[in-house]
């Protein structure tokens, strides 16, 4: 828009400013009809509909010949890109026009000044200008009270109402939002303002050492260089964000009425106004169109719910014109933010706020003049008043509140839902507090977190809300990237109602806050789970249940269960964990009703050493009664229960039994498998915590057999109901120490104890098989089947009251009858190829006539 000014008296020639920038007030060069050389500036001011004005560098004969008049007409023209107005086609509207008598000022200054007082109600009366007194390295922007004008300084605006725009506010976009570019094809990418953020930071760096405080040379200095109007205006953005901080005590005077004592808020309208006053001046020299808009914020006082009706507005920031379109920043609130409980300034810059989609940044900022929305369809203040709070981060993070729609949710049946979603992996996390039912002030302490189920994928966040008690509530969301480090960012915040509340059983506190597998799993290695979501894993009638993680590369795993009656020595006996190349499983045992919740934690086989980080948590919900102890898993199990990682490493393969539990319900179960390494020395054991009130040794009821050169056959006898642990170990000579290779979890359920198996000696070897008798405790007076297998000897027998030697057959066993007799044992017996000395072999137990040991 441009304004011609033609005087009717001092000469005929129309005096005409043109400027292709939209909304930019130019300077005016007004030329004398009477000497190119000199050059007269107008003062212009309007007092009862009288225009008055002043030039400067008149000659005297000028001077003397206008004070002779008693007036002068003067023809104002408004020109826009629509077109010239009506006052300018045939009538221009004359107005009188009187000179005044004050000091000169510049032309340019005058024009200025009267391009500011056509938009005073859209600017604030804090100073536009940095202090030259200041000698600190970074400059403070204090509200400074406004100053009353006198009656003759008050300028009625001359304005015409054009299509596009409102009566009254001359800078008012014309460009219609549903025209709108969207902001990507404004700058391609973020990596264009590298350089120009370098350059305005290091420059700005330099005028400080040089105590240049001027507004205008700054804005030249820092956009030197720049080959646009984005440039430029992203070179003044970062210079004001980075050399402009809050004065805080000036302005607020630690009086402000705040959210919460503790939390980071934004500053005031006072503050702000000074930031985007200093954005006009600097934008405007350099040819950016640039303008004020005042309105309400979500920042300082603000608290979700608050009725803006009878408030004003609290918050000033600019609206620029560049790429042919209008767009909104806020330098305030991208410099950083107020820490009200310290009273201090918060340095965080924030690249949000530099022209900001329309859409996201209604939701912070609501214009006085709804037109700069910029939004296609404006929303009313009632709506704004009822949306969500999101902050910065929601829009950088790429979030969508898909429930609930606005800030309040009342919850249905105790329970509300709150779900995000997201294009990206994050870590997400939140808090609850309760508000106090008489004065609504947030209580200091959290809600404990059993009373929220969040569950978190790829694709967002589901949150279930569980309030403990009939309330108000507060909800905060907060937000990471995935694997960066850091705290988390607030992104959101929501009010809770719940009328009531119903009764159920309580849930487990979760310190992880997170549901199902975490978010950050994958990069720890975890493709995935045999069970999803926060929903509750229903526990079979047995007690038990298992949990399947799927790994991308060999990891190691430790588990964590509790539960409101579960201590933490029981707590072990429930867990059984088993951890292969490509799977981590977990057995658990629920010996309680209720909810358990379950935490597993991992990190990478290979590492050794290092911090377990947590993978996922599951809620477990047992209906049984409870379980007896005795049937718990046995004490003491390791890492290792079932083949898995450390079996393979050791040369096992081939097992029989692939799980860690193995159920014998007659009592007796082989588990076979192979050995690749003829090295290997191989020792089994048999644990159970009511050993003694077996009969025999648990050493007895288990038998190691290599049944060929490389098949291992391990052989249990359980000697009553109950869990036994069988471990496995392992040897290499020249080890000295026998290294756990597995536990295997054998669970009997028959009442009838089973016989022992006989004792073995060290020369009972590989190779060696026990065919018959099965059992090592035979009866008195009886005669006894022996046939056996033992490789590389020259004879065997069984020695008892007198000696049986066994003959070997075509399939190369020794077989033979032996008397038990009186004896109370029989051995039986080797001599080996390499010397003719016995070995024995194994011994048998012989009953006595009443069947007694």
């Amino acid at each position: 828009m441009s304004v011609t000014i033609a005087k009717a008296q001092i000469d005929q020639h129309p005096i005409k400013s043109e400027n292709s920038n939209r909304g930019r007030q130019p300077e005016e060069v007004v030329t004398d009809s009477n000497s190119d050389t000199h050059k007269q500036n107008f003062d212009l001011k309007v007092e009862n509909g009288v225009l008055k004005y002043k030039l400067q560098n008149v000659s005297e004969i000028q001077q003397t010949s206008m004070k002779d008049e008693n007036s002068t007409k003067i023809c104002l023209t408004i020109k826009s890109q629509r077109g010239v107005s009506s006052l300018e086609k045939n009538d221009p509207k004359s107005v009188t026009a009187v000179q005044i008598q004050e000091n000169v000022v510049s032309h340019k200054a005058s024009l200025e000044n009267y391009e500011a007082k056509l938009c005073e109600d859209q600017r604030p009366s804090t100073k536009r200008q940095l202090s030259t007194e200041s000698a600190a390295k970074s400059v403070n922007v204090r509200k400074r009270s406004t100053v009353k004008k006198s009656q003759e300084e008050i300028v009625k605006l001359f304005s015409v109402a054009s299509s596009g725009t409102q009566s009254g506010r001359p800078y008012l976009p014309a460009v219609s939002s549903s025209q709108r570019n969207p902001r990507k094809l404004l700058f391609s990418s973020t990596d264009i303002f590298s350089k120009v953020d370098t350059f305005s930071i290091q420059k700005g760096r330099e005028l400080k050492e040089k105590e240049v405080f001027d507004a205008l040379k700054i804005a030249r200095a820092v956009t030197e260089g720049c080959r646009n109007d984005v440039e430029k205006l992203r070179a003044i953005w970062i210079w004001l964000c980075h050399n402009i901080e809050y004065d805080l005590e000036g302005y607020l005077g630690f009086s402000q009425k705040i959210c919460s004592s503790d939390e980071v808020i934004r500053t005031g309208k006072g503050v702000c106004s000074g930031y985007s006053g200093l954005c006009v001046e600097m934008c405007r020299e350099v040819g950016i169109e640039c303008v004020e808009v005042s309105g309400y914020s979500k920042g300082v006082g603000y608290q979700a719910g608050d009725s803006l009706a009878e408030k004003c507005s609290d918050h000033e920031w600019n609206a620029v014109f560049v790429g042919g379109q209008w767009w909104l920043l806020d330098a305030c609130w991208g410099a950083g933010t107020v820490d009200m409980r310290r009273k201090t300034f918060v340095k965080r810059y924030d690249d949000f706020y530099f022209l900001t989609e329309p859409s996201e940044f209604i939701n912070s900022h609501f214009p006085d003049d709804q037109t700069w929305q910029l939004l296609t369809t404006p929303i009313s203040k009632e709506e704004f008043e009822t949306r969500p709070m999101k902050t910065s981060a929601f829009y950088q993070f790429g979030l969508t509140l898909t429930q609930p729609k606005q800030y309040k949710t009342i919850t249905d049946d105790g329970e509300a839902i709150v779900s995000v979603s997201s294009s990206r992996l994050l870590t997400f996390s939140y808090e609850m507090r309760q508000r106090d039912p008489q004065t609504g002030a947030l209580k200091q302490e959290e809600v404990d977190s059993s009373c929220g189920l969040m569950s978190v994928t790829r694709q967002g966040m589901k949150l279930r809300l569980l309030p403990p008690e009939p309330g108000a509530y507060e909800v905060k969301l907060f937000a990471r990237r995935e694997g960066e480090p850091g705290a988390l960012l607030w992104i959101c915040s929501l009010e809770l109602e719940c009328p009531s509340i119903q009764k159920k059983q309580a849930l487990p506190n979760n310190p992880y806050l997170n549901w199902g597998l975490a978010a950050g799993a994958s990069a720890l290695g975890v493709r995935g789970c045999s069970v999803v979501g926060e929903e509750a894993i229903e526990v079979g009638e047995g007690g038990e249940c298992k949990v399947i993680l799927n790994t991308s590369r060999p990891l190691m795993m430790v588990c964590e269960l509790t539960h409101h009656e579960l201590n933490a020595t029981a707590a072990k006996r429930c867990l059984a964990s088993q951890i292969t190349a490509e799977q981590l499983v977990c057995n658990v045992m629920c010996p309680y009703k209720g909810f358990y919740r379950l935490s597993i934690f991992v990190q990478d086989y290979e590492s050794g050493s290092g911090n377990f980080q947590n993978a996922g948590n599951y809620l477990l919900h047992c209906q049984n009664r409870g379980l007896n102890p005795n049937a718990l898993y046995p004490p003491d199990l390791g890492l290792w229960c079932g083949p898995g990682l450390r079996t393979q490493e050791a040369g096992l393969s081939h097992f029989s039994h692939t799980g860690a539990i193995v159920n014998a319900p007659q009592g007796r179960c082989n588990i076979t498998f192979h050995c690749a390494s003829p090295d290997l020395q191989i020792h089994a054991a048999l644990c159970a915590e009511l050993h003694e009130q077996a009969h025999f040794p648990l050493s007895r009821y288990v038998l190691l057999t290599f049944t060929d050169a490389s098949k291992v056959t391990l052989s249990v006898h359980a000697p009553r109901a109950g869990v036994y642990r069988l471990g496995i170990y392992g040897r290499k000579p020249p080890q000295q120490d026998y290294m756990s290779l597995c536990d295997f979890i054998i669970r009997s359920v028959c009442e009838k104890p089973c016989d022992p198996f006989p004792s073995v000696y060290s020369a009972w070897r590989r190779g060696c098989v026990l065919l018959e008798p099965h059992t090592g405790v035979l009866a008195p007076q009886s005669s006894v089947s022996f046939r056996v297998r033992v490789p590389g000897v020259q004879r065997v027998c069984v020695v008892g009251e007198k000696r049986t030697d066994l003959k070997m057959n075509k399939s190369r066993v020794w077989e033979g009858e032996a008397v038990t007799g009186n004896a109370t044992q029989l051995k039986l017996a080797a001599v080996t190829e390499e010397s003719n000395d016995m070995h024995v072999l194994m011994t048998f137990d012989v009953l006595n006539l009443k069947n007694e040991l």
